[in-house]
């Protein structure tokens, strides 16, 4: 469970606050995709999670928007560089069994546009 599917595009790590179906149908769409869930990292802080995602040269889907920006910035000015974090707004694209679906098309759509792993390193994308 939670193998990536081998694929073109940059590979996802969907944080804990996200439906694992959404890495699991973007797997069977043959994205390299995991979830936190999947790998056992629902309980490391959000520095950790994202030097885990850096790790494995994955940008990290998350909506925890202010903690990660404070991150991000301090390990550009440390000269850290990160895999990418994609943000969400439960305001514009609710997180929801009923969004699992959207989720899919607008990841999907992100990884084929984004055909490196390196694609984000040390970018933050709004979906």
């Amino acid at each position: 469970m939670g193998a990536p599917a081998a694929g073109a595009g940059v590979k996802l790590a969907l944080d804990h606050h996200y439906s694992d179906q959404i890495a699991v149908q973007l797997r069977r769409r043959r994205c390299d995709v995991v979830a936190a869930i999947e790998r056992g990292w629902e309980q490391e802080d959000d520095e950790s999670l994202l030097g885990l995602c850096a790790a494995e040269d994955r940008t990290l889907l998350t909506n925890n928007v202010a903690d990660f920006t404070v991150i991000a910035r301090r390990w550009a000015l440390e000269g850290r560089p990160h895999a990418g974090l994609v943000f969400t707004s439960d305001a514009s694209l609710p997180r929801s069994p009923h969004t699992i679906g959207l989720y899919v098309t607008a990841l999907q759509a992100l990884v084929r546009a984004n055909p490196t792993d390196d694609a984000f390193v040390d970018r933050i994308h709004w979906l």
